[in-house]
């Protein structure tokens, strides 16, 4: 990995960004919730005049509750993504929150990956 950044948040949020051959690595720790739900929104699609990533990785390992704001976040993060022909995929998904990704049926807008290693496979 290279280009590490790493931010911690409110609420116990931990967001760290690197690169692996092109493509951009999020990876998250904590809660995502309806307080934290624009950091992890800035964190996937930065605000600051940058062009978002086209390819980006969401590992999601250390990540023990989500609600639907973490949804949220990942519909638009995707329909930015797609737009400009690029793709988010999810990975590593403890059972907890693969549990609601499944239950709303991201599973099968956004690609969810067992592994961080399989998500970013060609």
């Amino acid at each position: 990995m290279s280009n590490i950044e790493k931010a911690e948040r409110p609420g116990g949020l931990s967001v760290e960004h690197s690169m692996v051959e092109g493509v951009r690595v999020v990876t998250v720790q904590g809660e995502i919730d309806h307080d934290v739900k624009e950091v992890l929104s800035e964190a996937l699609l930065p605000r600051d005049g940058t062009a978002p990533s086209s390819r980006i990785v969401v590992d999601l390992s250390g990540v023990t509750f989500m609600d639907s704001s973490g949804i949220n976040v990942f519909i638009a993060t995707h329909q930015a993504v797609s737009s400009n022909e690029g793709w988010l995929r999810i990975a590593a998904a403890q059972k907890p929150v693969l549990h609601v990704l499944r239950l709303v049926g991201i599973d099968t807008l956004i690609t969810c990956h067992p592994t961080l290693e399989q998500a970013l496979e060609p």
